[in-house]
């Protein structure tokens, strides 16, 4: 395996870069490589992603925790995000099997991003980002809505919230 790499720089390079009558070197230490068989990683490319899809697979909460890369879909992300006022018996791990439950595959993830309380009301609010991400096709924003309105009304229904 590669890991250790040099060699001198195509002089395009260097002429783009105002340096013509200069000569460089390269040289990488190449650690994608090492991550790539570690985490079981197709393409080196995927390391420039800044998509959330590959980007979640490595936030972990126990460093010990092991990782294997699962694919991601080449389709673009749909987002929808949902608030709601929960009661006290509410728990967010039932949110989380609930959205996925109605969803399937389609929902690539779902994260808190807000918590909320009323001092006035006594209230607690949660809101969740929902994203939408099909393996073979691009989804709708049509479609996404669709299921996420059949997300808000079971969440009404089996969970007891209101939506905001």
């Amino acid at each position: 395996m590669e890991i250790l790499g040099c060699g001198i720089m195509e002089q395009d390079i260097l002429n783009g870069a105002g340096a013509n009558e200069k000569i460089g070197w390269a040289f990488g230490i190449g650690l994608e490589r090492l991550a790539m068989t570690l985490y079981g990683i197709p393409d080196v490319r995927l390391f420039w992603s800044t998509d959330s899809g590959f980007l979640s697979q490595f936030k972990v909460n126990d460093i010990e925790t092991s990782i294997q890369y699962k694919e991601i879909s080449k389709y673009p992300q749909c987002t929808n995000d949902i608030s709601f006022w929960v009661p006290k018996e509410y728990h967010p791990n039932d949110f989380f099997d609930l959205a996925r439950s109605i969803g399937g595959e389609i929902i690539e993830q779902v994260h808190k991003i807000d918590e909320f309380f009323h001092p006035k009301h006594k209230k607690q609010s949660y809101t969740y980002r929902i994203i939408y991400r099909h393996m073979e096709r691009t989804l709708s924003q049509k479609e996404v809505n669709e299921i996420h309105k059949k997300i808000e009304e079971a969440a009404v229904k089996n969970l007891n919230v209101t939506i905001r």
